[in-house]
Formats: C-alpha cells, sequence, structure tokens
C-alpha cells in the first residue's frame, strides 16, 4: 500500500456478552413530574425527580477481559469494569455492525439509573443538541447548544428544581462546543467558545447573562467540520493550562482511518498561547479527541476519545486518558499500542514502539465525549478526584455500548484503569435510546449536572445519602 503524508505524519508522531444479563431493573411505575414551566427560547424546565436508587450488580467485583465487554442493556450503576490491552480481540473477530441508535421519546417510565444514595432530576428539556456545559464561579450554567448555534446560560435551582432564570448568552455561533472561562479563578474576563473552525471569545464578567460585544477569533483557522456523515469530526473542546499560561483544543479527524492530506493538523490536541498565538501539536495520532480537562490537582491534561470504527464489535476500545506532552497515540497506523490496523498493513513500522497505550480502556464504540473532574464534598469522599465520563452511545457494535455516565477511579492522581458504572437506564430492554449523555459540570453546591442531547435534557444529581431528600418529598 502506498502511504500519502508519510513524511508530515512521521514528524508529528515523533515530536458480552459474559455479562450477567438476569439483573433485570424496572423503574418505579409512578415517578414524580410536574408540567413543563418557564418556556423559553432556550427551553423549557421541569421538575420531576425520582428517588430510584439501585444497589451495586456486582457486589464490589471487578468484571475483566471479555466479560467487561457487555452492552448498554445490561449495564448498571455499579458495575465496575477493567479493559486491558491484552484483553483485545483480533480485528474482523466480529462484523462491523451499521447499528445506529434509534431515538425515541423518552417513555413515561424511564428515568436514569443511579446508585444508592443519589437523586436525578429533570432540570431542563427542549434544548437544542445541549452539548458541552460548564460552571461559572457564580454558579450560573453555561451550555453550548450545537444546533442552534448558541450559548445559553441558566441560573440557579428553585424549589422545584426548575432554573430560576435562562438566557441566551450569544447567537450566530458555528456549532458551537468546546466553553472555558479564562483566567483561571473566581474573576474571568472572557468566555471562550470552541466553533468547529475558530476559537473565538467574548467579554464576561460574573453574573452577565448576556454577552458584552461581539466575539474576537483568537485562532481563525481551525480544520472544520460538519455534523459528520463525511464531513468530518467537528468538535472543538477548549481548556486552559493549571497555570493559565496554555491554551489546548481538541481537533479530530476528517476520516475513520486515512492518512491523506486531509488530515494535516487533524486528529491531535493542539496548545496555543491564551491570545492564540505558538501554535504547537500538543500530541497526535488521537483520532478523536472530544473531550479535554485538566486535573485540578495535578494539573495534568485529560481527554475522553473516540477510537476508529468498522474493526468489528470490541476492537479498538475507546479510552479516556491523561496525556503527554509529544505523545503519539497511534491513529491511524497503530492502536492500543504496538497493534497495527489491518487497512495500514505494513506502513509506519519505525512507529510500531512508539505508540502510547492510555490510560483507561473504555467498551469499544462508546463514544466518549465530556469528562470532568469531582472537586466537591456532596457525593461519598471516594467520588473526590475523580473523573466523571460521557458516553454517547455506539452505532457500529451489534449489541450497543455507551449511553451512561461513569466514574475513573483515581487514588492519589492515578487512574488505575478501572471504570465504574454510575449513571444508566437511557436505553431500552428491547435496544431502543431516548437519551444520550455529552457533557457533565460539577455545581457550586456538589452536585452535578449533564447534558443529553437524546432528549434534549439537562438533568441535575443529588446525593442525600440514601434517602429521600426535602426536596424529593416535595414532589
Amino acid at each position: 500500500m502506498k502511504v500519502r503524508g508519510l513524511n508530515w505524519f512521521s514528524l508529528v508522531a515523533l515530536s458480552t456478552l459474559a455479562i450477567f444479563s438476569f439483573f433485570i431493573f424496572t423503574r418505579p411505575a409512578s415517578i414524580s413530574a410536574s408540567s413543563p414551566a418557564n418556556s423559553s427560547a432556550t427551553g423549557s424546565a421541569t421538575g420531576s425527580i425520582n428517588s430510584l436508587a439501585i444497589n451495586d450488580s456486582n457486589g464490589g467485583a471487578v468484571l475483566k477481559g471479555s466479560a467487561a465487554f457487555g452492552d448498554a442493556m445490561s449495564d448498571h450503576p455499579g458495575t465496575r469494569r477493567l479493559i486491558t490491552a491484552a484483553d483485545l480481540p483480533a480485528p474482523y473477530a466480529t462484523a462491523s455492525s451499521d447499528n445506529g441508535a434509534t431515538l425515541i421519546e423518552r417513555p413515561k417510565d424511564a428515568w436514569p439509573q443511579a446508585p444508592v444514595g443519589f437523586e436525578v432530576q429533570l432540570y431542563a428539556e427542549e434544548l437544542k443538541q445541549p452539548r458541552k456545559i460548564i460552571t461559572a464561579p457564580n454558579g450560573d450554567l453555561f451550555i453550548a447548544e450545537s444546533e442552534a448555534n448558541r450559548v445559553s446560560v441558566y441560573r440557579g435551582v428553585d424549589d422545584k428544581g426548575h432554573p430560576k432564570q435562562q438566557s441566551i448568552f450569544v447567537t450566530g455561533l458555528k456549532q458551537p462546543f468546546g466553553l472555558a472561562f479564562y483566567p483561571n479563578g473566581d474573576n474571568p474576563q472572557y468566555l471562550y467558545v470552541g466553533n468547529t473552525d475558530a476559537v473565538v471569545r467574548f467579554a464576561y464578567q460574573n453574573g452577565d447573562l448576556k454577552a458584552r460585544s461581539k466575539g474576537q477569533v483568537i485562532v481563525p483557522n481551525l480544520p472544520s467540520g460538519g455534523f459528520l456523515h463525511g464531513g468530518g469530526h467537528w468538535t472543538r473542546d477548549v481548556v486552559f493550562s493549571k497555570d493559565g499560561s496554555k491554551m489546548f483544543v481538541s481537533v479530530g479527524s476528517h476520516s475513520n482511518v486515512s492518512d491523506n492530506s486531509a488530515e494535516k493538523r487533524r486528529a491531535n490536541i493542539l496548545v496555543f498561547n491564551t491570545d492564540g498565538s505558538g501554535e504547537q501539536i500538543y500530541a497526535s495520532g488521537i483520532r478523536n479527541p472530544v473531550g479535554l480537562a485538566i486535573n485540578p490537582e495535578t494539573g495534568d491534561l485529560w481527554t475522553s476519545v473516540n477510537e476508529r470504527d468498522e474493526l468489528g464489535d470490541n476492537v479498538p476500545p475507546d479510552y479516556i486518558t491523561t496525556v503527554k506532552q509529544g505523545g503519539f497515540y497511534g491513529w491511524p497506523w497503530y492502536y492500543i499500542g504496538p497493534n497495527q490496523d489491518p487497512r495500514h498493513q505494513g506502513a509506519h513500522p519505525e512507529l510500531k514502539d512508539k505508540v502510547i497505550v492510555p490510560d483507561v480502556l473504555l467498551q469499544a464504540h462508546s463514544a466518549s465525549l465530556c469528562l470532568t473532574f469531582y472537586t466537591g464534598t456532596q457525593f461519598p469522599s471516594d467520588f473526590r478526584g475523580e473523573a466523571i465520563a460521557a458516553e454517547h452511545g455506539s452505532w457500529n457494535r451489534a449489541r450497543r455500548t455507551g449511553y451512561k455516565l461513569i466514574r475513573l477511579p483515581d487514588p492519589g492522581g492515578k487512574p488505575t484503569g478501572e471504570y465504574d458504572d454510575f449513571i444508566t437506564g437511557f436505553v431500552t430492554a428491547d435496544g431502543k435510546v431516548w437519551g444520550r449523555p455529552v457533557g457533565v459540570t460539577m455545581a457550586r453546591d456538589g452536585s452535578l449536572f449533564f447534558t443529553d442531547d437524546g432528549s434534549n435534557s439537562i438533568w441535575h444529581i443529588i446525593y442525600t445519602g440514601g434517602s429521600k431528600s426535602a426536596m424529593a418529598s416535595n414532589h
């Protein structure tokens, strides 16, 4: 095979089916639901609370090897998994499936499943493709609504679980995804937005519900994408280093596994000065690093990655990992260490031993998107310091994977390779999908909010210690 772009890429690189399906859980027959309220251009809010609490399904055991591959229909809060590079089947061990999500409206008895002690509240509905969500220093929630080309703001939680106030911060964007306040700390001066083709910023002061001025283009010429279907991966996340000196921007590949010139400046994480100058490739060979986050304790950059398709149901895994500066993660020629993609057989043997194995391997095709680190005190102490990530859900697998939130044990700031199913229940028993988690953020009180672009909603996760809270009992 002739490999195009050889010199450029070489330069870049060198710088379950065994799951226990007898656990079937029914959602409560009656779920308190208030009527949609406060409808506005940014969506309507509802205050539904569900006190469903699920015991750990595996009694503390860890599902390993092929037993960890599983599927979304048998996922359960508390299930812990460990997938290693040694567990990977050969390419084409199963056929490649075209099994995209059949989205349905949320059934009346459907609700996110949470572990014992947690409650899930429906905070807002009728958004337009809510994607990344972040929390401003004053507690406001900023949400990128990619389909509507806008950023919206939701403020507060009233006594019915509704937002107290909603506003459109800015419109006229281009497939916005990444959101980040700058500088770090309690008094940011800008909101940075990752459009698909540029990074722009807007003057901001705490409490602003509308942009103060027109946006300023910081990075003008990112490789852009459409909403897939041949248009290339389009999400551009943005985060700042712990010391505030650098800006990281994620750029996914244009293709599934091509190495032609269309992939220039793609499948990597770029790093800039905060004014957009000084562009460099921070790490490469990362097919689609959708989500970025900075570990607030260690300062390490983390990413949440969609790996390639069409090699079979269980290969290669998606992954979440710390990112090494100058690191090469294999795409498109290798995956998960020195495993050669058979579609590039014999290409770039000099790179084989340079491919970094990611820290946490996920069920293949889960479509891991945004992640955040839990630093609050509302949740049990073992959550503190852990990453929480949103799995959007598969299309290239016979039995669906993803469609959940997961948590990554991280003792001493070092990932173990294991992860737990945290919030599940977005897939019906017959495989239809009503919810697809995307973004997750921690509120000032230590609760979590996450976006769901399957039901176009925002959900609120509250820890009550195993009993119904006063708020829940009022609904």
